[in-house]
């Protein structure tokens, strides 16, 4: 190849490559402008709150961050709320005040867990209230978690129920984050409600609303993709004296697919415009098995999971919580770190498109 053949064959590479860097420019504009008009759709929605707990449950789901919340100080609760309330999460759902046998604050009526700080109710309620955090304070587990249908017709559990929810009244509802109340034990829905889980919901509503009668009430049935769209259902809605429900999505437990959730959030959007009572919330789960579902420990999804999930339920749902932000999403950096390193990569995912604040 002689010089001016070289020049020429040069410039000609220099030339595809400006057409080739403009056209990327140019798509990466249009990926973009794409971006930004999605995020600017009013049916896409941002992340507003999260199921909150001072312990999981389940041990063995909970081995990845368990460890880390039973030694938290107050200063380290502090801190964690405020992180949740910097990523924008304006509602926490506390999902239990006591676990086998015991309480997660000083009570007279069990004994206390042993934590790393002797009221941590108070404490994160505190927190709440200087950062801006709406609060659902839950009304259980009074006996073993698992039997929730025992849990809900039982009259003994249910007296010591309304105790609890008494006392709990009487130490933390003069703080301005205490929003109101959730009721954990959960019916998985076979086309309707079960008969003695609107009792339970209506009789725990008819207690909260007496002791803190501003207060609003929050369940999160499972069972969604079973919901029988009928005049039936539609009555139950009606017979439910509950103000907000967060259906559970269901991925990451395996049962519903992500491309089938829109479906079913759509199905229930309808089925509540007819109600016209309860507000339509969503319980998004972040989360996915290590291994055998229910079996194993809770990890965080692939942010691209997750967006998918929070895409399809946006344009259905008043507002978007998820299961949940402690032990499965931690800022880069956070001081008081509790969960894997990959709690990470879900937090700056779910930031970057905007679904959280950075």
């Amino acid at each position: 190849m002689n010089k001016w053949q070289q020049q020429n064959r040069n410039s000609m590479l220099r030339r595809n490559f400006i057409q080739i860097a403009g056209l990327s420019v140019v798509a990466m504009a249009f990926q973009n402008q794409l971006l930004a008009a999605a995020r600017s759709n009013k049916n896409i929605k941002p992340i507003e709150g999260s199921w909150f707990e001072f312990q999981h449950h389940s041990a063995v789901e909970g081995m990845p961050w368990n460890p880390a919340l039973e030694k938290f100080t107050a200063e380290q609760w502090d801190a964690k709320v405020k992180e949740m309330a910097d990523a924008g999460l304006r509602y926490l759902v506390l999902l239990d005040i006591a676990i086998y046998g015991k309480s997660f604050y000083p009570s007279a009526l069990l004994p206390k867990h042993q934590l790393g700080c002797d009221d941590p109710l108070e404490v994160v309620l505190t927190a709440a209230d200087k950062y801006g955090i709406r609060f659902f304070i839950s009304n259980d587990f009074f006996g073993e978690w698992t039997k929730s249908i025992f849990l809900m017709k039982d009259p003994e559990v249910n007296k010591l129920r309304i105790k609890a929810m008494n006392e709990v009244a009487g130490k933390y509802a003069h703080h301005k984050s205490f929003y109101g109340w959730y009721f954990p034990n959960e019916t998985g829905i076979k086309g309707h409600y079960d008969d003695f889980f609107i009792d339970y919901v209506n009789s725990s509503a008819a207690e909260a609303y007496r002791l803190t009668p501003k207060g609003k009430t929050l369940i999160a049935p499972y069972g969604t993709r079973n919901v029988k769209a009928d005049d039936q259902y539609v009555r139950q809605l009606e017979q439910l004296n509950i103000d907000f429900i967060a259906y559970q999505d269901e991925i990451g437990v395996q049962k519903t697919k992500v491309e089938e959730s829109a479906a079913f959030f759509e199905q229930l959007y309808k089925l509540h415009q007819k109600a016209a009572k309860a507000k339509l919330w969503a319980d998004v789960e972040v989360f996915r098995f290590e291994g055998k579902v229910y079996k194993s420990a809770l990890l965080p999804a692939s942010p691209e999971r997750v967006i998918q999930q929070l895409e399809a339920v946006s344009p259905y749902v008043e507002k978007i919580l998820i299961y949940q932000y402690g032990g499965l999403i931690n800022k880069p950096g956070s001081p008081v770190m509790a969960g894997p390193e990959e709690s990470m990569r879900l937090y700056n995912g779910l930031v970057k498109q905007g679904y959280l604040k950075g």
